[in-house]
């Protein structure tokens, strides 16, 4: 699991200081770490920069000698160390290797005095481009000058670990065969392909109104951040111009998010650092796919003001190849969609101190389903996807407060064969920002990411995860002064469990003033 490096569980914690300094905790999260099978490895690097700008660092990869056949590793690991200092934005950075994204990130904002931190993820499942020479660009856009003067400086390592006799090769089922970006809109695949997932790594940032688009409204009310159909988005997939996939994209907070920095000095929101892609399973369109031919896949994000940018979607191709074939026949067998809803209802305030309330209530659901005849029988794949988004939010004129209550489900059931994976994912936000006639600014904030997953064999349940990852905070400071006149106070707690078949994680990382004062492993 993806995760961003953290110290060992401490016992004692200093006494936070009254209100944050020039310096603090560098940022630290949770999560459980990666697991590193105990083999021979190799490490080398992939991008080593300074980010003053927007000019993107080029250099080139080729797989280690020392560590076995290439592709036929257990894990391989990448590891992204990163220091700033002095006064940046959060910023959004992507690495790409042969074309293929493989990491998306963001960065948290630095001390006076600055910091230093480490994002570590499993990258096993792109070993088709790990097992070749490929080009390797990197960018994280960054703007310095007299008041921004944070220069990003990064590397990223990859770490490859050896197959042997007791730790073998990555298991086929999570390591396609190839993996191919989305260049364009244009796909033809092997004409063998038996398994097919689109992965999109759909990003709402930019410094504009969709960096917080859980928060727009449609006209006439009264708020900054417009959208004619209100907050509901949803990322969704074609083929040849038919929905294909649909999916609720993840309510990401950036280290900036919700006017206060100081939530996220130490303690980064849920997938800050390490955005994780949606994940569409495409099977069922194999049939029509594999005939050789180019074919128009899509990507787009519904709700998005016509004209209006702010989403980046690159998209690589996951494909599982049948060997005993050289064409692997099917066809489109079942495909049924609702009507999206999608409905925003604007109360408008009254009174000498009117609230206005926005009520947002959307939903959509789609199955598709096909069959492959493969050397090992004829499979048929159903895939049944079901969104919903509720959302209450409120504020007065001018925003001077200003409070979004908010949820958001994904369920999907995907069945080949006998095999059944159901996935239930849950994302929540409740949230306030206020601003006092002393020009304090206040925000109390809690985030929610859950997810419930199940395997069943012909109806047995094989294995179970469950993630709830939950974090908390309310931090306050004085605006329009000097940073070192703001006088600000924040407390913050985060708790990451894990369960499963293989075991169990559960943290507890709390923080004053950035400090931590608590980080507790439960299990």
């Amino acid at each position: 699991m993806d995760h961003l490096r953290v110290d060992s569980p401490r016992v004692d914690s200093p006494a936070p200081p009254p209100e944050f300094g020039s310096d603090w905790h560098d940022p630290l999260t949770a999560a459980p770490p990666v697991h590193r099978p105990a083999t021979r490895s190799c490490t080398l690097t992939l991008a080593e920069a300074q980010f003053r700008d927007f000019t993107p660092y080029r250099g080139g990869y080729a797989p280690p000698a020392g560590c076995g056949r290439p592709g036929d590793w257990a894990a391989v690991v990448l590891r992204l160390d990163g220091k700033v200092k002095g006064r940046q934005y959060d910023r959004l950075g992507n690495l790409t290797l042969g074309g293929v994204e493989i990491l998306r990130t963001s960065t948290p904002q630095p001390s006076p005095d600055g910091i230093t931190w480490s994002v570590e993820k499993d990258v096993t499942r792109y070993r088709d481009t790990l097992a070749r020479p490929q080009p390797v660009e990197m960018l994280i856009g960054n703007v310095v000058d007299a008041t921004y003067t944070g220069i990003i400086d990064v590397k990223v390592t990859l770490t490859f670990y050896a197959a042997d006799g007791r730790t073998p090769p990555a298991a086929p089922a999570g390591t396609p065969d190839r993996v191919l970006p989305l260049t364009g809109t244009t796909l033809t695949t092997p004409r063998n392909t038996e398994r097919l997932l689109a992965e999109v790594y759909a990003t709402g940032s930019g410094g504009g109104c969709e960096e917080y688009w859980y928060m727009t409204v449609p006209d006439p009310a009264p708020y900054s951040c417009k959208a004619a159909d209100g907050p509901n988005r949803e990322v969704r997939i074609a083929v040849d111009g038919r929905l294909a996939g649909i999916a609720a994209p993840f309510p990401t907070v950036w280290t900036g998010g919700w006017s206060n920095p100081f939530l996220w000095y130490v303690t980064p929101g849920p997938r800050a650092l390490d955005v994780q892609p949606v994940t569409y399973d495409l099977t069922p369109f194999a049939g029509l796919l594999n005939d050789g031919r180019p074919h128009r896949v899509e990507v787009s994000v519904a709700g998005v003001p016509a004209g209006q940018a702010g989403w980046s979607t690159p998209v690589n191709i996951l494909l599982w190849q049948d060997e005993a074939r050289t064409v692997v026949p099917g066809a489109l067998t079942r495909y049924g969609a609702t009507d999206p809803a999608n409905s925003s209802v604007h109360t408008p305030g009254t009174g000498p101190a009117p609230e206005h309330r926005l009520d947002t209530t959307a939903g959509h659901s789609l199955t598709v389903a096909g069959y492959l005849d493969t050397s090992h029988g004829r499979i048929t794949t159903t895939v049944t996807r079901t969104l919903s988004h509720r959302s209450v939010h409120r504020w007065t004129d001018g925003e001077a407060r200003d409070a979004l209550e908010a949820a958001w489900t994904d369920h999907e059931t995907v069945t080949a064969g006998r095999n059944t994976t159901r996935t239930l994912r849950t994302y929540t936000m409740d949230g306030e920002t206020t601003v006092g006639a002393d020009a304090r600014l206040r925000t109390v904030l809690t985030l929610g990411d859950r997810a419930d997953v199940r395997a069943l064999d012909g109806g047995r349940e094989t294995s179970r995860t469950r993630l709830d990852h939950r974090y908390s905070g309310d931090a306050t400071y004085t605006t329009g002064v000097p940073r070192d006149q703001r006088h600000a106070v924040g407390t913050t707690t985060e708790r990451y469990r894990l369960y499963g078949t293989g075991g169990c994680h559960d943290r507890t990382v709390s923080t004053a003033q950035g400090t931590v004062t608590e980080d507790r492993l439960r299990c």
